[in-house]
């Protein structure tokens, strides 16, 4: 089975409410086997516009992930963090 990838790229409007996010998120990722691969650090820009902070999250399914950001748990969280950061975020199965 192979595994796959949150990759959010986020703008962060309110970094004392962001921390809200992470820690109602941290139950979802718990739950559903999240390893955080890269999560806010230094960035080179090489193409395109960039947001300031970047995560990438392995799962060990593509069902995992999807299930993880479908559940009551991250809802919680994601609700947090659409009020207070502008991002995208997608999932990729890996190879």
């Amino acid at each position: 089975m192979a595994k796959a990838y949150w990759i959010a790229r986020v703008d962060v409007r309110d970094l004392e409410r962001y921390k809200d996010y992470v820690a109602a998120g941290k139950l979802a990722f718990d739950k559903y086997g999240a390893n955080f691969l890269a999560r806010g650090g230094a960035i080179t820009e090489l193409e395109g516009k960039s947001r300031a902070r970047n995560v990438v999250i392995e799962f060990p399914s593509m069902q995992h992930a999807v299930d993880c950001y479908n559940s009551p748990e991250y809802q919680i969280a994601a609700k947090i963090r659409q009020e207070i950061a502008d991002a995208e975020m997608v999932v990729v199965e890996g190879i």
